[in-house]
């Protein structure tokens, strides 16, 4: 399929905001400003983050995420969201305990340099072929799955609340579809929490508070426990899924520009103790859709999004003392089904090709299992241990792979 942009250069910006642009945007922000963002707040306060280190993180990757997709969308004009990588974020949160915040921020500006440079050398390609994208969707998997069963024990905790939050969100994803079912569920709990007395919010400790800046510090563990898979996440599922995306829809990516985007905001976000802000494959799914309206504005829908996202950083100190009032189980309960289509999809990419197969159950299992072998956590362990098995097992489909890319044998030897 041909693919092409179809930029107007004499269409003003303006002219693109309409019902259509305005709503997918609002919808994308939406989405990520719920469930995702609960998520961290749950990763932060298992971690033992302080208020203002909580709220530093969720600034860093709302505000300056929001700030990728405008730039990269005014300047090609084509639906490029920016945000942060939810899996990323359940990485570091089951991380957090092992290292300090400033140990873990110089994992996470290790992460940054490293896509940074992919990006400015162009070598995504070649680093991809060796690190193949169903073994790293497994190891999502395998990473995340806790969050699901977390939802199901919860409802043993509080059957009223973790009960009603499931039930809404699948009577809503069936019958009211053009409402955001994680947002529906969520509002109707916290009306349940309330009436029955479980959340109650002090206003006073509602107020602005500034971000709080932080010198990384370098610790080999961090960096190859947290560092090294925050890149492939950002490489393997958020830029690749966003990049599978607007292909689909008949856009040309700037990869390389998307990438180094990518790279400068992991390295920014680490000095606010944030783990990265990058292309979001989700806000990128929902802005680039048909129903964003003209395929030649729908770039306006990703600056409605990032400008949202910029508010919601810079307002977090406001916002998180509701958030944090939510009941525990609550906040399990919601995460927990924000997770379902990353759950969904990442397996059907883990297992949906013939390719990698033993490999993907591998890294599915080894990242499930939670070992922590020299300190280092099971997401690395995944990635290593699938891709080593499928260099025994599957070695052919390397050559597949690498035929599929356009990759010349010249290029990259398989190993004998």
């Amino acid at each position: 399929m041909q693919t092409s942009n179809i930029p107007d250069k004499e269409q003003k910006v303006s002219s693109c905001f309409n019902m259509n642009t305005i709503s997918a945007g609002a919808l994308a922000a939406i989405f990520g400003c719920t469930g995702p963002a609960l998520i961290i707040i749950n990763g932060a306060a298992n971690g033992g983050l302080t208020e203002i280190q909580t709220i530093s993180w969720l600034f860093s990757v709302y505000f300056f995420g929001g700030v990728i997709g405008i730039i990269l969308s005014l300047k090609h004009k084509i639906p490029v969201a920016g945000a942060y990588s939810i899996p990323g974020a359940v990485l570091v949160a089951g991380s957090l305990s092992n290292f300090t915040l400033s140990e873990a921020a110089g994992a996470y500006l290790s992460a940054g340099i490293i896509v940074l440079l992919l990006g400015i050398t162009g070598a995504i390609g070649k680093v991809m072929m060796w690190i193949p994208f169903p073994i790293v969707m497994s190891m999502i998997v395998g990473a995340m799955i806790s969050f699901g069963t977390e939802m199901i024990t919860s409802i043993e905790r509080s059957p009223i609340i973790a009960g009603s939050a499931i039930l809404v969100y699948l009577l809503s994803s069936h019958y009211i579809k053009k409402f955001p079912p994680i947002l529906m569920s969520l509002i109707v709990v916290i009306i349940l929490a309330t009436t029955m007395g479980q959340f109650q919010v002090q206003a006073s400790k509602s107020h602005f508070i500034l971000p709080q800046l932080m010198i990384p510090s370098f610790n080999i563990d961090a960096i190859v426990s947290i560092g090294i898979p925050l890149s492939l996440l950002v490489i393997g599922a958020e830029n690749a899924q966003a990049i599978g995306v607007l292909k689909a829809q008949g856009y040309s990516p700037p990869v390389n520009k998307m990438t180094i985007f990518s790279g400068i905001g992991g390295i920014v976000t680490a000095f606010f103790g944030g783990h990265n802000a990058n292309i979001a494959g989700a806000m990128t799914a929902i802005c680039s859709s048909k129903e964003a309206g003209p395929k030649q504005g729908r770039y306006a829908a990703v600056i409605v999004c990032g400008l949202l996202f910029v508010a919601f950083g810079v307002f977090a100190g406001i916002i998180l003392p509701y958030v944090i009032a939510m009941p525990k189980v609550l906040i399990g309960t919601i995460a927990g089904l924000a997770m379902i289509g990353v759950l969904l999809s990442s397996l059907q990419n883990a297992f949906s090709a013939p390719q990698f197969q033993v490999g993907s159950f591998f890294s599915l299992v080894i990242a499930m299992s939670g070992v922590d072998f020299f300190d280092v956590s099971s997401p690395f362990w995944a990635i290593l241990g699938g891709v080593a098995v499928s260099l025994i097992m599957e070695k052919s489909d390397f050559k597949t792979i690498r035929h599929q890319q356009g990759e010349n044998d010249n290029d990259s030897e398989i190993p004998a």
